[in-house]
């Protein structure tokens, strides 16, 4: 009864079972979704589509697997329920049908996951985009294991795209041409000054002090991040010449940088706020500078910047918006900067992912230990979803380059030598 009604909600080729012993969809289905208990069902019908999927899959009262006795791919099957899933398509109508098919047991309303972030958990009557509650929803993010991350992420701890020069380059070679790049494209040299916002556990400051031979601050909202990042500064003998700090990088008052690299900072500060911070890194620059934005952003300026109040903004970026690329761009040089070079990796941003889904199912069990079932569910589903998303063109990965030029100098070479 129950699997019969729900089986609309799925895609073809996926089995499900439910509780009261019903089943629909193919023998011999490559995943099957399990539908444990009546809070599963009451999560699919009081918050139809990607939120109570996610409600229900986070708080295991919904599982997915393999059959038989092969372990369970998480990245396979969350790609294929999570990725062509009906259930946003249903009409009101529809959604009426099956939960009057299914009766009081799917209207019953059920608390959320611990996992989801609401006003009363973390903002404290604070207005978006203001300094104490952008260091909570950091925080709700980034602070929940350096030892968790080490294994999504892989030993060079970059937690943004990387770039492939190659398909078949492994990620961390790839995690490192993107590191080298951005150093490439800002035409760091011997003796000059490196600002990173936003520099997360300190790969991009490590990478161009010991290859480039500068100078560098970093400035992370995470305390873990930067407790970690110091550490590896001074484990390997870096400490004198950068330094990875913990606050806002609205709270650098240094200036005269020869360079700025943004490599994942946009996407959080919200985009009223990137007039501010685009004239805020220009007067952090010396005349001829360089500043590289590297951020998600919406396909076009047309899409809002928050899609949806669903699963990503209430389990995993709170507050985030994406901004669209013309957006930064545009900002850039309302700021006084020459916009001198642009790109769309969103390729090479799904491939990380890809990488980043193997590496959690290949640390499945310890991740559980270390940070909770609930936890490492909602980044299974985060990585998968946002694979998918980048594969189809849902969501971008711009990098933009530009200088700030004086009476015309840029100091760019003729053709890009990157």
């Amino acid at each position: 009864m129950i699997a019969q009604a729900l089986s609309t909600l799925l895609p073809d080729g996926v089995r499900l079972t439910a509780y009261d012993g019903s089943t629909a969809g193919p023998g011999d289905a490559a995943v099957v979704v399990d539908v444990r208990s009546r809070k599963a069902l009451a999560h699919l019908i009081s918050a139809p589509g990607e939120l109570g999927f996610a409600r229900a899959y986070v708080s295991g009262e919904l599982d997915l697997r393999t059959p038989g006795t092969v372990p369970t791919d998480h990245h396979l099957v969350l790609k294929t329920v999570a990725g062509p899933s009906k259930v946003s398509l249903l009409t009101p109508a529809q959604r009426w049908a099956i939960a009057r098919a299914l009766g009081r047991e799917a209207l019953t309303w059920v608390e959320p996951p611990p996992q989801e972030v609401g006003a009363r958990r973390y903002l404290s009557g604070l207005r978006a985009h203001v300094p104490g509650r952008d260091a909570a929803a950091i925080s709700h993010h980034y602070d929940v294991s350096n030892r968790f991350y080490e294994w999504v992420l892989g030993p060079s701890m970059a937690y943004t795209c990387a770039v492939y020069p190659q398909a078949d380059v492994p990620l961390e070679r790839a995690q490192e041409e993107k590191f080298d790049l951005v150093c490439r494209k800002l035409g760091l040299k011997p003796g000059m000054r490196l600002l990173d916002v936003g520099c997360g556990w300190g790969g991009m400051v490590r990478h161009a002090v010991q290859h480039y031979g500068v100078t560098a601050l970093g400035v992370t909202l995470s305390r873990q991040q930067a407790e970690y990042g110091q550490k590896m500064l001074a484990d390997e003998g870096l400490a004198d010449v950068a330094e990875i700090r913990h606050g806002d990088y609205r709270d650098i008052t240094e200036s005269g940088f020869d360079a700025v690299s943004s490599i994942g900072l946009t996407e959080h500060i919200g985009v009223k706020q990137i007039p501010a911070y685009a004239a805020r890194l220009a007067a952090r620059l010396r005349d001829g500078g360089r500043l590289l934005n590297h951020c998600i952003t919406r396909p076009n300026s047309a899409m809002p910047a928050i899609a949806s109040r669903g699963f990503i903004t209430r389990y995993v970026f709170p507050d985030g918006e994406l901004p669209s690329v013309a957006l930064v761009v545009r900002e850039l040089e309302m700021a006084g900067l020459e916009v001198r070079h642009e790109e769309n990796l969103r390729e090479h941003y799904a491939r990380t992912c890809d990488a980043w889904c193997a590496n959690l199912d290949a640390h499945w069990n310890e991740a559980v230990t270390e940070v909770g079932q609930g936890t490492a569910r909602v980044w299974a589903l985060y990585l998968a979803g946002s694979q998918l998303g980048f594969e189809r063109g849902d969501i971008q990965l711009h990098q933009v380059l530009a200088v700030k030029s004086k009476a015309g100098l840029s100091g760019m070479p003729l053709r890009p030598d990157w």
